[in-house]
């Protein structure tokens, strides 16, 4: 079979050379959006007069027809066809014979590509966004039942300071929420068409892209025919945005990998979402946690290889430009699997309030209350802190914690503590005296959750 371009070519291609050219085994999931492009340039090739107003409506019919056949499964692609572009092409050529080749008039595979990766990228950024929206919510409603569990806070992973579960799940909320920023941002970026651009120096037709930008609902033409076939911008944008949702959810797993184990216990992880072993029968091991966990690698190695493969292109296509869509793919592949299994299993999860209270109880998270509060008695803080240092020295050596100190033993070390000491550095009052916006008091921790809530 010859092929769309044979014309100049005096032989066939090498059989390997069409294996190894051929991008049809990973590009035909961008059929839909090909076809709908070419339904739109179609239309706007008949509206102005480029091809025949009815040569233009029964390419539009049969591409409709086309599109239905994908989805019942009654096409085959062909390899020989190179790509999804040309072998939709090909079909409809087949099947209307001439006016199908007419198709093609005024743009390239070029600007062809281009406007399918970015359909694609629009229809699967909306998906992934809805996706971290799911886990946000439940996030929120397990904080909302956890406004007044206290847990310890780490710095060094070292506990540092007591603070409520809520709070902390309330960080992961924050982070999410930038990922949706800066999914939409690269969305913006995104929603530019390319088509009009042709190879590289647009068309001598009479063109109107605004009307094919208006038919497939993006916000604005692109303004250099040059950046605009070359341009993997919005696919590099989207794999490091896509690292770094990625990057967080593997922070969270980390903790819920610590959380669940004998050693924290803080959390108890569902069945349904755990695993056992093969050898060792008391194991519950963490799996979705840790495949989140090592996924973000394989996220983070596709942003890299595209980097690696747009360094050093010259304007304006390159052949090389076709090894954006196997990494790309594969990332949003990837997130689609992790985001769902991962809200499921953070909803699941039991939480052990009386061990993330007994764990808040030890390592001394209450000394940084008692410093505030013997500033709160005249004392300068880098006194106090030296002060209640040498306390701490004190209770390690005893074995014992602040709250279990009798007030003549804080009066040997400093007179300005009175019987109020312990209520100053009672967990509930650590964290409940912390009540400035984006706080840990139940209070500030309610109000965030508001007005995440209203966000969502």
């Amino acid at each position: 079979m010859n092929k769309l371009w044979s014309g100049r070519f005096q032989k066939s291609t090498h059989k390997l050379t069409d294996d190894f050219n051929s991008s049809i085994h990973f590009d035909q999931r961008l059929y839909k959006q090909d076809i709908t492009g070419s339904i739109a340039h179609a239309k706007m090739l008949g509206k102005q007069g480029i091809i025949p107003k009815e040569d233009a409506e029964l390419i539009q019919k049969t591409l409709y027809e086309i599109l239905s056949d994908i989805e019942e499964g009654k096409i085959e692609f062909d390899i020989a066809a190179e790509d999804i572009h040309m072998n939709i092409e090909q079909i409809l050529t087949q099947r209307i014979g001439d006016v199908g080749k007419k198709l093609h008039t005024g743009r390239s595979r070029n600007d062809q590509v281009a406007l399918d990766m970015r359909m694609y990228l629009k229809d699967e950024i909306r998906v992934i966004t809805a996706m971290i929206t799911d886990l946000q919510k439940v996030l929120l409603n397990l904080a909302k039942e956890n406004t007044l569990t206290i847990m310890p806070g780490y710095t060094h992973l070292q506990k540092a300071q007591p603070l409520s579960f809520a709070h902390h799940l309330l960080a992961y909320v924050e982070m999410l929420k930038r990922d949706k920023q800066r999914l939409n941002d690269t969305y913006t970026r995104t929603n530019v068409l390319p088509l009009g651009a042709g190879a590289l120096a647009a068309t001598t037709y009479p063109l109107d892209r605004d009307f094919v930008a208006r038919e497939l609902d993006f916000e604005q033409i692109s303004l250099n025919s040059l950046d605009a076939v070359s341009d993997r911008d919005f696919c590099i944008e989207l794999l490091s945005a896509l690292s770094i949702m990625m990057m967080h959810l593997s922070r969270f797993s980390e903790e819920i990998i610590f959380w669940c184990s004998h050693e924290f216990q803080f959390v108890e992880l569902d069945d349904a979402f755990s695993t056992g072993s093969s050898i060792m029968p008391q194991k519950k091991n963490p799996d979705i946690a840790e495949l989140v966990r090592g996924k973000t690698g394989r996220i983070y190695g596709s942003l890299m290889a595209l980097l690696t493969t747009m360094k050093s292109l010259p304007l304006a296509y390159n052949k090389d430009m076709q090894e954006d869509k196997e990494p790309v793919f594969d990332a949003i592949d990837n997130v689609k699997m992790c985001l769902p299994v991962f809200t499921d299993m953070a909803g699941s999860m039991k939480v052990n309030k009386d061990r993330m209270y007994e764990g808040a109880k030890g390592g001394f998270t209450n000394a940084t209350d008692l410093a505030d509060y013997l500033v709160k008695k005249g004392i300068a803080f880098r006194d106090a802190h030296s002060i209640v240092g040498k306390i701490v020295f004190a209770c390690i050596e005893k074995g014992i914690g602040l709250e279990d100190m009798t007030l003549d033993e804080y009066k040997a070390v400093s007179q300005n503590v009175e019987e109020d000491v312990f209520k100053a550095i009672s967990l509930e009052e650590c964290v409940n005296k912390r009540n400035v916006p984006g706080g840990p008091a139940e209070e500030a921790v309610k109000k965030a959750i508001a007005v995440n809530e209203a966000l969502l």
